[in-house]
């Protein structure tokens, strides 16, 4: 089963680019997979990549968005936080 997955709030389309650029330490986000694939140890690389195996491409994407889900969490607590003092 096909997964559609699309951003709830267009606007917030920058942001999440640059999230995903910090989590990987690279000031690209247009490059920020292509570090996470290397790391990984997993030829991704520009155009067509079919070849990739689903493992693979798993692994790619599982540490992008695994980091990003990890980060967003420890904003949201330190968020909660910061309003719990401010009460």
């Amino acid at each position: 089963m096909a997964r559609r997955r699309r951003i709830l709030v267009p606007e917030a389309r920058s942001q999440l680019d640059q999230l995903k650029a910090k989590v990987v330490n690279s000031p690209n986000p247009e490059q920020a997979k292509f570090e996470a694939a290397e790391e990984v140890g997993v030829p991704l690389k520009q155009g067509y990549n079919g070849r990739l195996t689903s493992h693979e491409a798993g692994k790619v994407g599982g540490r992008l968005g695994g980091s990003m889900v990890r980060e967003l969490v420890k904003m949201a607590q330190e968020n909660l936080k910061s309003n719990s003092r401010d009460q």
